[in-house]
């Protein structure tokens, strides 16, 4: 980086700087952890002298033991993209209202998770329902990790309860599908001829201010090859609704690369595929009783209000430690 030639190319001299700062960061936690090691070797040093030190001896390991388990965490985020930011969808699934409210209350959660980690998140699509809830929604949320830990969420989740829209008061079960995938970087040459593509525009729906509805600033791209349709209306600018959508289009075509590629291997061992399209990995119980589980993992929560406020760290983390030691089950049917 002190090369008189660094910055000649920007692109290049960008991805530098993201490399130095990931491993920047991978020293500061060996040089805490090792200061951590070195405090508490000290202590035991002076307890075995004769020193009433048993109390900070007690605090001082509580920390490292803490700092190793969150080193052990970030190490289970190795994967190629677990670092990068991420784009986060959630779809309603059969159902009509019911599993459109369901989405919507998937995307606060998810919303207020961001929140809690410090992940900036900005939604570049909604399609509202028709009566309430939404039918889809597309977020970009930016943070370090944010597609490592959101890849952990990958699935179809279900909801239990009594139906606010049921004038009889019965129990409904509804489903919606969240899916992640990595924001791509600008470095990564995905091939997108223009040919192959449809630009659609039109007025942009839902809140956003005075100027939705009023010029055609949203963009729909299609990928006539592969059928696969995005999005974006949240930006005034037409020209970066469709730098926007093309971010989005860039990914999703990466990420099928990917699924063609592994497709020889997931047919070999089906039995220890992660997460497959359309799997259920989680429920979410109101009725009659009040539970969060994750099918994977059989890891359960009663405080189903914590979740639902964003409070999903303990689900992704034992899911991360599952598939790290290869035992992340297939998802199960759950009971009603």
């Amino acid at each position: 980086m002190s090369d008189a030639g660094f910055w000649k190319d920007q692109q290049e001299a960008q991805k530098v700087q993201r490399r130095r700062k990931r491993i920047e960061g991978d020293l500061d936690i060996l040089k805490q952890l090792r200061t951590q090691e070195d405090d508490a070797r000290v202590l035991v040093e002076w307890r075995d002298a004769g020193e009433d030190v048993d109390k900070d001896l007690r605090a001082g390991l509580e920390t490292l033991a803490g700092t190793v388990e969150g080193a052990e965490f970030q190490k289970m985020l190795g994967g190629e993209h677990d670092r990068a930011p991420a784009i986060l969808s959630i779809n309603s699934g059969a159902g009509g209202t019911e599993s459109q409210d369901w989405a919507e209350m998937l995307l606060r959660m998810y919303l207020r998770w961001c929140d809690r980690k410090g992940f900036k998140r900005d939604i570049t699509d909604i399609q509202a329902g028709e009566e309430a809830g939404i039918k889809s929604v597309t977020v970009l949320v930016q943070g370090e990790y944010a597609f490592g830990y959101l890849s952990a969420e990958a699935g179809v989740h279900r909801l239990v309860r009594i139906s606010p829209f049921d004038s009889a008061a019965r129990r409904h079960t509804s489903f919606a599908s969240v899916f992640a995938w990595p924001q791509i970087d600008e470095d990564i040459e995905i091939d997108v001829q223009e040919k192959d593509l449809r630009v659609d525009t039109y007025r942009s729906s839902g809140a956003g201010g005075q100027h939705v509805n009023v010029t055609d600033s949203a963009v729909r791209i299609t990928h006539l090859p592969t059928g696969i349709v995005v999005s974006c209306q949240n930006e005034r600018s037409q020209i970066r609704n469709r730098e926007v959508a093309m971010k989005v289009l860039k990914a999703r075509l990466y990420d099928l690369e990917l699924q063609k590629q592994k497709a020889k291997l997931d047919a070999v061992e089906a039995a220890k595929k992660d997460i497959a399209f359309g799997s259920q990995i989680r429920s979410y119980v109101m009725h009659p009783y009040r539970m969060v589980k994750d099918h994977r993992t059989k890891f359960e929560v009663g405080d189903v209000d914590r979740v639902m406020d964003g409070d999903l760290d303990d689900f992704i983390k034992t899911t991360l430690i599952a598939k790290a030691k290869g035992t992340l089950g297939a998802a199960a049917t759950a009971e009603d």
